[in-house]
């Protein structure tokens, strides 16, 4: 048994294995072969997809004979159906009431096997999330309150065109769930708790202003390139003005957002935030092409997910770390858990466009599909339904593709799937702000992962 578990752990041939230290650009680049028709061990694979360990100029991968069982993972093979919503566990009562690298950001993980390797499910428990009596949206209340009214003020200072002021400000209503500043101010008052001072910095108060500034242009500029009727349960800026005035709206949001950047005069902050534009933009770029193999497809997928919404998390976490004072151990555990946090948030949004109603979530379901986008629960539905394949190559353009490609999805276990990798993200999260000295700022980071992976809008 032990000698044949070595065989298949050396059909793994690692031609290259290297850790880039340049946080701005594409950190991790694992590059291997695929040897031999037996699936990736999924002690490796775990490896593969979380990326979660210390960063050092150079590493070299020991092969190492891992004993796992080889039977499908129990919380696949107990997992309760999901329809509707994703109330389950722990905390989800707390949102219901609040309302709420290394990273994926490598340009490849060539032709890796991640898909088949999760689908296997050959992997330890994910672990169970904490289940604190804390609110973090009425913890932060007076902080999230002052944010969107700074924002407002900031916006309608800056222009004194009407219209443009009405545009910019429209998303800033505070119907959203307000998880970038959220995150960010209680990164920020954390670290800032862990080295004994108090409050929470100006110019940290400005990155979580800024991060929710970043996000909503980038929501408007994503009503046009989708033709979005609806957002937040209303009207869409598309749906209200034209393209061309809601196109220089989003502009002029980030415009403001990057004149608010150049005022904290903090040089490295700039690069950490100015990179977020930067992957926002490829990430969009690569949301509008597709690849031809599974292997690629998948680690595709995740590069778009870290770069489209886990990076502007993760950098802003990053931001307020290094404005606190922390050092570089400090403030990249911030940048590691907003990373954890934002691909979880995007594997979870991807699964309730399957399972959840227009109603709860303001928005059209089956979006993703109808906009030719293949998501996680599609990838990981591939496993068991191949004809999905070229489905995802004509980006499910002919008739009746997106009725099928929904029912196969729900036939397969890649809802399961997508949600196991969720929360595998969300424990690591949680072991990250573990690390930080006890408050209620600490503990409040490890609720917004509950907050996340419960999330039913």
């Amino acid at each position: 048994m032990r000698r044949d578990r070595r065989r298949q752990v050396n059909r793994v041939e690692w031609t290259d294995a290297y850790i880039h230290t340049s946080y701005y650009l594409d950190e991790l680049q694992l590059m291997y072969r695929w040897k031999g028709s037996s699936r990736l061990c999924a002690a490796r694979a775990e490896k593969l997809c979380q990326f979660r360990r210390n960063i050092a100029s150079s590493v070299n991968f020991r092969r190492e004979l891992v004993d796992q069982p080889q039977q499908q993972h129990p919380s696949v093979q107990q997992a309760a159906p999901i329809s509707g919503s994703i109330a389950s566990t722990t905390g989800s009562r707390l949102f219901q009431r609040s309302q709420s690298s290394p990273r994926y950001g490598g340009r490849s993980c060539r032709t890796t096997s991640i898909a088949r390797a999760i689908s296997s499910m050959q992997t330890q428990q994910p672990g169970s999330l904490p289940d604190y009596r804390i609110d973090p949206y009425q913890l932060l209340e007076d902080d999230l309150k002052n944010v969107y009214e700074d924002i407002r003020r900031e916006l309608v200072a800056n222009t004194s065109h009407e219209e443009l002021r009405t545009i910019a400000t429209y998303y800033f209503g505070g119907q959203g769930k307000a998880l970038r500043p959220m995150v960010a101010i209680l990164m920020a008052r954390a670290i800032n708790y862990d080295k004994d001072q108090s409050g929470l910095l100006a110019s940290q108060r400005q990155v979580a202003m800024i991060s929710e500034m970043i996000h909503n242009a980038s929501l408007v500029h994503d009503d046009v390139v989708d033709q979005s009727d609806f957002r937040r349960g209303k009207p869409s800026v598309n749906a209200l003005w034209s393209q061309k005035k809601v196109t220089m709206a989003g502009d002029f949001i980030l415009a403001v957002a990057s004149m608010m950047i150049a005022r904290l005069q903090n040089d490295d902050v700039t690069l950490t935030l100015s990179q977020v534009i930067t992957d926002l933009v490829q990430g969009e770029f690569m949301q509008l092409g597709s690849k031809e193999t599974e292997n690629e497809r998948f680690a595709h997928y995740l590069t778009k997910t870290y770069r489209k919404t886990a990076s502007l998390i993760a950098n802003s976490a990053k931001a307020v770390a290094m404005l606190g004072g922390a050092d570089e151990r400090l403030a990249e555990l911030a940048f590691q858990y907003g990373r954890n946090i934002g691909l979880a948030f995007q594997l979870v949004d991807d699964l309730l466009d399957f399972v959840s109603s227009s109603d709860a979530m303001g928005k059209p379901t089956a979006a993703d599909l109808k906009l030719g986008l293949a998501t996680a629960p599609v990838l990981f539905a591939c496993e068991r339904f191949p004809e999905l394949n070229p489905m995802i190559m004509r980006r499910f353009q002919e008739p009746g593709d997106v009725e099928k490609a929904f029912e196969l999805v729900h036939k397969s276990q890649g809802l399961e799937q997508t949600r196991f990798l969720a929360k595998k993200h969300c424990v690591e999260a949680v072991r990250l702000a573990q690390t930080l000295a006890e408050s209620p700022y600490q503990k409040s980071l490890m609720v917004v992962s509950d907050l996340v992976i419960n999330r039913i809008k």
